[in-house]
């Protein structure tokens, strides 16, 4: 595809061409791989520790040779493995999608709080910067729309959603404590949903179940009547989104949204993705699932003041490159066929590529 890189825009904004020690927790991870990527694409050496419960080494198998590279296995809520000293970390490490984080609350809970002390602790001894990977789901099933920083949410604690929403919530907590008592040089980003390759199929969330779904014929899951709103963030912005927060010289004074307030409905989802497939499934219909929010928006002033940062990837584009993923990820070994698969909007067969968060053009949303 026409476009620039990710790591091209990088490259331009001129950081991290010292060569600076990078510590990506969660880097296997969806978000955390393709983060590893431009971080590396900008000159650093990069560290990416992982446990492998939701993150997959195959999302990093193209770095085997990279010598600014090194992948590390250990549990963030245990004692950390000797490393290096770093210049910054990133923690991503958490699974994030329902019924990964749902699978097991108590570990999710205890990767949130426990994990992200252990890594305060190892940035305030390294003198690094340190940017936590918060999420949208601390305003909960907001009662304010669109969501700003200021809104202090609706979440249930008590609900099975719970240890992931709190578990965030706790460590915001945490980071912001670290910077009033011990100075410690912090970013918070709270992240909306976000969509593209190297999503697992299992994921659970909206885009991976619809996508795959269409692909293989079957019958296409809407849970409640469709009428509940989503923003979808494309991997290759959320990380251009990462990366500017890092950047910035300055705290920016608590947490930043990271999204796109594009907003639309399940429906409307759902509606496009048979669309662009040409998928001939049936919608069936289940209960929502508890504490699902109904409305979901970000405001992102601040992203656009402070880091002059907005999503650019139309969602009709990320999709494109998305259900190219999957249509890979999914596809059974030859000579069988997935069913739906070779149908597409005029009967033109659909090819499938196989892009990397950077092979999009880069033009207005």
């Amino acid at each position: 595809m026409g476009g620039r890189a990710l790591g091209d825009q990088m490259e331009d904004r001129g950081t991290d061409q010292d060569g600076r020690h990078v510590l990506v927790a969660g880097g296997a991870g969806f978000i955390g791989s393709h983060l590893v990527d431009a971080l590396l694409a900008r000159g650093a050496r990069v560290v990416a520790l992982d446990s492998f419960l939701t993150g997959r080494r195959d999302n990093l198998a193209h770095l085997a040779r990279e010598p600014r590279f090194e992948l590390v296995e250990a549990d963030v809520t245990g004692p950390l493995p000797v490393l290096p000293r770093f210049d910054r970390i990133f923690n991503l490490a958490c699974a994030a999608s329902p019924p990964h984080y749902q699978a097991d609350p108590m570990h999710t809970m205890m990767t949130s709080v426990v994990g992200t002390h252990h890594l305060l602790e190892r940035a305030r001894a390294d003198g690094a910067r340190f940017l936590q990977a918060s999420t949208s789901e601390v305003y909960g099933d907001p009662e304010v729309h669109p969501q700003t920083e200021s809104y202090w949410g609706n979440v249930n604690p008590t609900g099975p959603r719970a240890c992931y929403d709190e578990g965030k919530r706790s460590a915001e907590t945490l980071v912001f404590d670290f910077e009033r008592v011990h100075r410690l040089d912090v970013r918070v980003a709270r992240i909306f949903n976000t969509y593209g390759p190297r999503m697992r199929a299992d994921d659970g969330r909206v885009v991976s179940n619809v996508v795959c779904q269409a692909l293989a014929g079957e019958p296409i899951t809407v849970y409640g009547n469709g009428e509940q709103t989503r923003s979808f963030c494309y991997a290759a912005d959320l990380v251009d989104g990462l990366m500017r927060l890092m950047d910035r010289e300055t705290s920016p004074g608590g947490p930043v949204n990271l999204g796109n307030p594009r907003e639309m409905t399940v429906a409307e989802l759902v509606d496009l993705v048979t669309r662009m497939t040409g998928t001939r499934s049936a919608v069936v219909r289940r209960p929502l699932p508890v504490d699902d929010p109904q409305r979901r928006r970000p405001d992102i002033t601040r992203a656009r003041d402070l880091l002059g940062w907005a999503p650019q990837v139309p969602l009709e584009q990320g999709l494109e490159a998305t259900i190219a993923w999957f249509a890979k990820e999914i596809r059974p070994p030859e000579p069988a066929a997935v069913p739906g698969l070779g149908r597409f909007v005029g009967s033109r067969p659909f090819q499938p590529t196989e892009p990397t968060v950077g092979d999009l053009a880069r033009g207005p949303t």
